[in-house]
């Protein structure tokens, strides 16, 4: 049974080295130390075993996925048992040969695996060519009732998207958390950065205030050539921005990393503030659901009134 009572999260913003067995045990390190610094559910960045592979596209890196239960969540299990945490794990799931997904499992304080979350949302950008690697999630959108509380997860390009945001906190989540691998291109940062960033922290601020939960961004750091095991993308890689935060539901930042190194992040899940803001700004009881049928179509075309 989730429990009623404030709740601390921990956010590991850590960089990605080019041996996957490396960044798993620095995974492994880190949630301990967030453990022990007082946080009952910790999460970890998207993709954190391996530096952000889908730079390019290259069918060997299909090697890198595991099923689930698999290496890593044995690995981590054994951890949250021992330090008694809850831990989200975003993975490079197998599900099936010639079937990959962008799954985040949610790790129970008794090493059980409470569930798990597939990516949504598959972006295809410059040096984001996910879609070559990832399976849509066929799960849809998901809270779990852990030992520590109810929280949701979604993972990086989901956070764009506030139909998802909505879905999870509708369903029960006080917490949306969103692992992330999202950078600069560094041609580019000079002239977008600062936009780039402040739209990423201010989108998921909205789900924040929308919803009235808390909203985590849990991203990495450091330059990054897709590197694994020195096989490296040409070119100027991405600059990973770290800027992990924590929302509260009135979206105002509880804590916040730096955009240059590794940085473990601790803040509590205040369960009373949650419910004073929903009290106060209701958004959930003016909410017209009678009117939003079409938010279910592709495109709506007002000159005929037809969907397209």
């Amino acid at each position: 049974m989730p429990s009623n009572k404030n709740f601390r999260v921990g956010l590991v913003q850590m960089s990605c080295g080019p041996d996957p067995d490396a960044n798993l045990d620095r995974a492994a390190d880190r949630v301990r130390e967030a453990a022990r610094e007082g946080a009952n559910v910790v999460c970890l960045p998207e993709l954190f075993r391996a530096q952000y592979f889908c730079q390019r596209e290259d069918i060997a890196l299909f090697d890198l996925a595991e099923s689930i239960p698999g290496p890593s969540t044995d690995r981590l299990t054994a951890i949250a048992r021992e330090e008694k945490v809850v831990v989200v794990a975003s993975l490079f799931e197998r599900r099936a040969p010639g079937l990959y997904h962008n799954t985040a499992a949610i790790l129970e304080r008794d090493g059980s695996i409470a569930g798990i979350y597939r990516k949504m949302h598959i972006p295809d950008d410059p040096l984001y060519y996910e879609k070559f690697y990832f399976t849509p999630g066929d799960l849809g959108f998901r809270a779990f009732d852990t030992t520590a509380g109810s929280i949701g997860t979604l993972v990086c390009w989901d956070q764009w998207y506030p139909e998802g945001a909505r879905i999870t906190a509708l369903k029960g989540a006080n917490v949306l958390f969103y692992p992330t691998a999202i950078g600069w291109h560094p041609a580019e940062k000079a002239e977008y950065g600062e936009a780039q960033y402040d739209a990423w922290q201010t989108i998921q601020r909205a789900h924040a205030i929308a919803n009235g939960v808390y909203v985590a961004g849990v991203n990495r750091v450091g330059l990054e050539h897709g590197d694994i095991r020195g096989n490296r993308v040409e070119g100027p890689g991405l600059e990973f921005w770290g800027g992990s935060f924590l929302a509260d539901p009135f979206g105002r930042i509880v804590a916040k990393a730096a955009h240059d190194r590794e940085e473990i992040l601790i803040g509590e899940i205040d369960l009373k503030l949650l419910e004073d803001t929903r009290r106060n700004w209701p958004f959930l009881r003016d909410r017209r659901i009678d009117a939003y049928p079409p938010i279910t179509q592709r495109f709506l075309d007002d000159s005929t009134g037809g969907a397209q």
